[in-house]
């Protein structure tokens, strides 16, 4: 039985990170085939966005993909080894249990995208199709150009999406709007987006660098404020989402009760008092 070995050493190298001060630029990089996501790519995604949040030195991470296209999906010869997964005479049962850890195993590369203890920005230009949007809404942040084209094709390709979408698309955009892009499979365009809900804004931009350098500005400001106060936030926004509001009250008690007194604090009030912007440690 052949499986997909995500641990295998990554090469070539299918994405790049530069740095400019505490925001780090997270780049896809297979503009040939639009981005789209093959072993190399998921692994070094859940490879480098764990280095990322490790870093005390990031604060803000932004995600685009090289070229004209943000990302096509999962890459067709990837979905040729999953079908390739049960040859003929195969036990059916392990089969399936293989598959079902290969999905699981999928899901967690775009978790680790959204428990990246920092702002995660998706500068998304041309195609975000398919496992592309699973990534785009596993960031905090969307932004979009008025030809930034949206859509969940998996059901006209007779399957159900399954790492990620189906579960966070409705608390952006809500049921309604969730159900109806993933039942139609239609595309929704840039404007269409902002007014749903599903990207931040949708900004003219000449080509995708200018949409990248927009983006970046808007992560340069976020990178400014408190490392501390902006993970504490993230978190409790990601948790409250996902638990009860009583939950959600007590997990934030119990974080500002270790994380509320701190230089970050002291710094902030000070800044204030005396005119300036303030300077935050990592």
């Amino acid at each position: 039985m052949s499986t997909l070995d995500l641990d295998a050493p990554a090469t070539p190298t299918a994405l790049s990170v530069t740095h400019d001060g505490g925001v780090a630029t997270v780049r896809l990089e297979r503009p040939e085939a639009a981005n789209a996501l093959d072993r190399t790519l998921w692994r070094e995604l859940r490879d480098t966005f764990t280095v990322l949040d490790a870093d005390p030195g990031v604060r803000v991470v932004v995600l685009a993909g090289a070229g004209k296209h943000f990302c096509a999906g999962i890459d067709l010869s990837m979905l040729g080894e999953i079908q390739g997964m049960a040859p003929d005479g195969a036990d059916p049962g392990r089969a399936r249990e293989a598959l079902r850890r290969l999905i699981l195993d999928l899901q967690d590369v775009l978790t680790t995208v959204e428990r990246c203890r920092v702002p995660v920005l998706a500068a998304i230009q041309g195609v975000c199709v398919g496992a592309g949007l699973d990534l785009a809404v596993a960031c905090d942040l969307r932004y979009a150009t008025p030809r930034t084209k949206f859509s969940l094709k998996e059901v006209d390709m007779g399957l159900a999406a399954d790492v990620g979408v189906l579960q966070r698309l409705p608390r952006i955009v809500g049921e309604g709007r969730a159900r109806e892009m993933a039942y139609t499979c239609r595309d929704v365009r840039g404007p269409e987006a902002e007014t749903m809900g599903l990207v931040n804004a949708c900004v003219e931009a000449d080509d995708p660098e200018a949409l990248v350098a927009h983006v970046q500005e808007i992560a340069r400001g976020l990178a400014a404020k408190s490392p501390l106060a902006m993970r504490g936030t993230k978190h409790a926004i990601t948790y409250a989402r996902d638990h009860s509001v009583a939950d959600g009250l007590d997990q934030i008690a119990t974080w500002n009760a270790s994380a509320l007194i701190s230089e970050d604090l002291t710094e902030a009030v000070t800044a204030f008092s005396q005119g300036r912007a303030p300077r935050y440690a990592d």
